[in-house]
């Protein structure tokens, strides 16, 4: 290697090593979860925006002729970044040449979905006899290869806990993308004004990634870790496959046999249930895998930081998820407008789903920080295949009837299986779900209470008033109840504390 090289080398040496994250690794942790929940909440209120804006200028067909190709072309992104991107996080060593390697291998495999994307769009367009899918697949296969060119950049700014870099990122691509769609839509784009925003979302990401990570690619060089990265990556993979099949079956069943009209109403009912929900653990994904897979070997603070994550998670989103479905009807007339006052039904079944799926999000954080990627997949295997059970039964119903039955689904069967798969070995228990949740199951139930008398003793003239009045009844009812348990005093001191502890950074 020439001189030049080596210095360049260890000039990316910064990239590469934790150790000195180790060493204050609470406080990061903490100011990184409040970073990331100062970015997604900037990034809600975009989005909601968007949402109320883009809703009255659009249809629901436009939505659904979309979510027709993403839907399909879904499968094909599984594999442009084959889990590299955290197999570059969880690694507790890593190198330059490691990640050119996998910089390289994820850039051939986005090329490679770009060109399968492309080759596919007449099947999409004969699979759902609609001949503007073809264009809309083209325009959307330009992703892979901008998220391609981004993913290793994006993964080494997330293992050096750079999360206000990675948020200034996130929310300027927001901002950006958004404003180019309401545009597009304002002059008539139609569907294209959400293809827009998907493109120059990519776009923007893998620009800014690039300039704010200093380091640069070197030459391949293939190893026995570039293979147990791959492993690991290829567990990860195969597990998001599985699940991105059980999410997304039900907009292609829609799709096919109930057509664009009825999926636009379907997948508006979901995005607006999962804005909120994604908005938390999507970022708190990055934050909690990096943190917990430093604690791997400290079973007793592994248990005690994930618990305590759990916990700060489900307080907020139980009693928010009973608020959903009591004003369901209210929320779907305010955020999209009367003529999507369809989807009210289908987001209020939605929403019930909504009660665990939090929790289902953080037992990935526990399997992939212990590097228990293929027994996720197997797991995922068996509850995936219930869940499509579901959307069959449920099909004939229409979206109401497949949302219904994802939800019954979920509830009573995949939630404690999985409460089950994940106790069976590791530092957390089957029980610790049950004790944990709790305290936010019984604020949840006053919340569902206070907010039921509400409704059926109080007549509303606006439904902006009455969602304003629910939800200022909805936070003193969760507050008192969690007061009134001894488990739920100590959770809201330890809120207390992080709170504390926030403000003084």
């Amino acid at each position: 290697m020439s001189n030049i090289s080596k210095q360049n080398v260890s000039e990316f040496d910064q990239y590469f090593c934790t150790k000195k994250l180790k060493e204050n690794l609470k406080n990061r942790s903490v100011r990184g979860g409040s970073i990331t929940l100062l970015q997604q909440l900037s990034k809600l209120i975009l989005q909601i925006g968007a949402t109320m804006i883009l809703a009255r200028m659009l249809t629901p067909e436009d939505y659904g002729l979309v979510g027709m190709v993403k839907a399909t072309t879904g499968f094909i992104e599984l594999f442009k970044n084959l889990g590299l991107n955290t197999a570059t996080i969880q690694r507790e060593e890593i190198d330059h040449h490691q990640v050119s390697t996998l910089f390289w291998i994820n850039l051939g495999v986005s090329i490679a979905c770009t060109v399968v994307a492309i080759a596919f769009a007449p099947v999409i367009a004969w699979f759902y006899g609609e001949t503007r899918l073809v264009s809309i697949t083209l325009a959307l296969a330009l992703c892979f290869i901008c998220s391609g060119l981004g993913t290793q950049h994006g993964a080494l700014l997330s293992r050096q806990m750079r999360y206000r870099t990675i948020a200034i990122i996130d929310l300027l691509s927001q901002v950006v993308s958004l404003g180019i769609g309401i545009i597009a839509a304002w002059f008539g784009a139609k569907y294209w004004a959400l293809i827009l925003i998907t493109v120059s979302n990519s776009m923007i990401l893998a620009l800014g990634f690039w300039l704010q990570c200093g380091w640069r690619p070197g030459f391949p060089q293939w190893s026995q870790d570039i293979k147990a990265m791959l492993l690991f990556g290829g567990g990860l993979t195969s597990t998001n496959f599985i699940n991105y099949l059980t999410r997304n079956l039900d907009n292609i069943l829609i799709g096919k046999y109930w057509g664009a009209q009825e999926l636009g109403l379907y997948s508006r009912a979901y995005q607006l249930l999962m804005i909120p929900l994604l908005s938390i653990n999507a970022p708190l994904r990055v934050v909690a895998v990096n943190t917990l897979s430093r604690l791997v070997d400290s079973p007793q603070q592994y248990r005690k930081t994930y618990l305590r994550m759990l916990e700060k998670i489900i307080m907020v989103t139980m009693p928010f998820v009973a608020f959903l479905i009591v004003t369901a009807d209210w929320m779907v007339l305010i955020l999209l407008g009367p003529k999507w006052s369809a989807v009210s039904d289908i987001f209020r079944w939605f929403s019930f789903s909504a009660f665990v799926q939090p929790i289902e999000y953080t037992t990935g954080w526990l399997l992939i920080s212990q590097g228990r990627t293929w027994e996720m997949f197997r797991f995922w295997l068996l509850t995936g295949g219930i869940t499509v059970a579901a959307f069959i039964t449920g099909l004939p119903w229409k979206s109401s009837g497949v949302a219904a039955a994802y939800s019954i689904t979920g509830l009573l069967i995949n939630t404690p299986l999985q409460y089950w798969f994940i106790g069976r070995s590791g530092p957390i228990r089957q029980h610790d779900f049950y004790r944990t949740s709790r305290p936010s199951l019984f604020a949840t139930g006053c919340v569902f209470l206070v907010l039921l008398a509400f409704r059926q003793f109080v007549t509303i003239s606006h439904p902006l008033f009455g969602l304003t009045i629910a939800f200022i009844l909805s936070v003193p009812t969760a507050l008192l109840a969690f007061a009134v348990l001894p488990s739920g005093r100590i959770a809201l001191q330890d809120w207390r504390d992080l709170l504390t502890l926030i403000l003084k950074k």
